[in-house]
């Protein structure tokens, strides 16, 4: 019998990926990156929120063969910054409190309760699930020590987030504390777009009306 020695916590490799692809279909991804995005600008102000999007979670140090990796997540009181995965134990062992999953046709009901549980065992406060196919939302909170389900979802607000589910048709909506609803890109772009022709127009204005005051003698610097 050949002894081998069991490997020290430096010769564990960490995967920074699960070979699983990001999104199975363009409205799967869209609606990972609007959930993402919307909540990293939510919280751009504050430097102890930090979020990410498809990240590798390992939980227990030690142990490379328990990971997930929430569609979304968002970690309180950790730094901004990039990782290659989120290894709990260097980031003071503090848990990702709230983490989204986007359902696509593949999901099985079978993989979500093993994500459900997962969550459960390792301490996520709110789990929000979206199935944009059916427009369907279904949440988990917790309570005493276990993620119960939020029975009323309907225009909840996030305890810690502090956004609001509203339902509604084709899709879901979700608003910030302020009361402005979460963008797409295309819908940022737009506006962004419309904002830059505004802009644009009024200095056209202003130098026209500037041209004409010189035109009559009047300097418009002296006005």
């Amino acid at each position: 019998m050949v002894y081998q020695a069991p490997r020290t916590e430096a010769e564990i490799e960490y995967p920074e990926s699960d070979g699983k692809p990001m999104a199975d279909n363009t409205k799967q991804f869209r609606w990972i990156v609007t959930i993402q995005q919307n909540l990293e600008w939510l919280f751009a102000s504050d430097p102890n929120v930090f979020v990410a999007g498809d990240l590798l979670w390992y939980p227990v140090e030690g142990n490379n063969t328990i990971s997930c990796a929430p569609d979304v997540m968002v970690v309180f009181g950790r730094p901004k910054g990039d990782r290659g995965s989120y290894k709990q134990w260097e980031e003071d062992n503090i848990a990702p409190q709230v983490v989204f999953e986007i359902l696509s046709p593949s999901n099985t009901r079978a993989e979500m309760n093993r994500k459900l549980l997962f969550y459960h065992t390792y301490g996520v406060e709110e789990y929000y699930q979206y199935d944009p196919d059916r427009n369907e939302l279904s949440g988990w909170q917790r309570v005493e020590g276990f993620l119960e389900v939020i029975e009323a979802i309907a225009n909840w607000v996030s305890p810690r987030l502090g956004i609001r589910f509203v339902p509604s048709e084709p899709e879901l909506e979700v608003y910030r504390p302020d009361g402005n609803r979460f963008l797409t890109y295309t819908e940022i772009a737009q506006r962004a777009e419309s904002a830059e022709q505004r802009a644009k127009s009024a200095e056209q204005r202003a130098e026209r009306l500037a041209q004409r005051l010189r035109e009559m003698g009047i300097d418009p610097n002296q006005i």
